[in-house]
């Protein structure tokens, strides 16, 4: 429990970083593969770093702003931190409030714990392999969150994201046996942390992702089941670290 309390306090040293450029004007520059990279993703990144070093310092760490290691050199992690300082960095800009810093311990290529926290609003989510998941509230009160199966035979209640839609989600998500009732745009990992606590029902992605956009949110919702873990699609350490399309919460 205490590297569980430690993780969480490195997260929101980093939110409190992010926060001291969120009222500023925010610069932006464009990276190689054209995604946004401010300060605050930075800032937030040397935080993490820093405080997970001290903490294990002989896991290594895979940060979506530090360098990546090679396929040849991580292939042999059986254990490593995966890491999205600043997830959402479209959302930041826009200034919504749906941006998140996550942090997954990711072991034999799977997630067994991951934080995510929001820092515009305090709140934490967490799940650990074997304990579950759990939300802390702005004040520091913490719950249990609990997810379930949906039932296909109901219209379902979809988290999609606000950066990134699909213009034919629900003619998609039809071949699924899926109709949609409610739709609920959310940014960042948050879309995994809604599904995790019952808010929504599935969150599908037709697009591609990177791994360190997916983990620490995927922890919370492996986690959330009330009948054990959830089965989810995605795996990690891969040679490319991208993603493709998946659907979370289905099963």
């Amino acid at each position: 429990m205490e590297l569980i309390k430690e993780v969480i306090e490195c997260a929101q040293k980093a939110g409190e970083a992010i926060l001291t450029y969120y009222k500023e004007e925010i610069d932006v520059v464009q990276k190689e593969n054209n995604s946004p990279l401010t300060k605050a993703d930075l800032a937030a990144h040397h935080v993490i770093a820093d405080g997970l070093k001290d903490l294990t310092p002989d896991i290594p760490i895979l940060s979506e702003e530090g360098g990546i290691a090679g396929y040849s050199s991580r292939k042999n992690w059986k254990k490593y931190w995966l890491v999205d300082p600043l997830d959402g960095t479209k959302e930041f800009i826009k200034k919504n409030g749906e941006f998140t810093v996550n942090i997954a311990l990711i072991e034999d290529n799977i997630p067994v714990f991951g934080v995510v926290y929001i820092p515009a609003k305090s709140i934490t989510y967490y799940g650990k392999k074997g304990e579950g998941s759990f939300k802390i509230d702005a004040d520091g009160k913490k719950a249990r969150i609990f997810s379930e199966i949906p039932n296909l035979n109901k219209p379902l209640t979809v988290v999609a994201s606000r950066s990134h839609g699909s213009d034919n989600l629900e003619e998609q998500l039809l071949s699924y046996g899926v109709t949609v009732g409610e739709k609920i745009p959310a940014g960042s990992s948050l879309k995994f942390c809604l599904v995790a606590e019952g808010k929504a029902d599935i969150y599908p992605r037709m697009g591609p992702t990177m791994e360190w956009d997916t983990a620490a949110g995927d922890a919370v919702f492996r986690f959330s089941g009330k009948n054990g873990e959830r089965p989810s699609p995605i795996t990690y350490n891969k040679p490319d670290l991208r993603n493709s399309g998946f659907i979370i919460g289905l099963e």
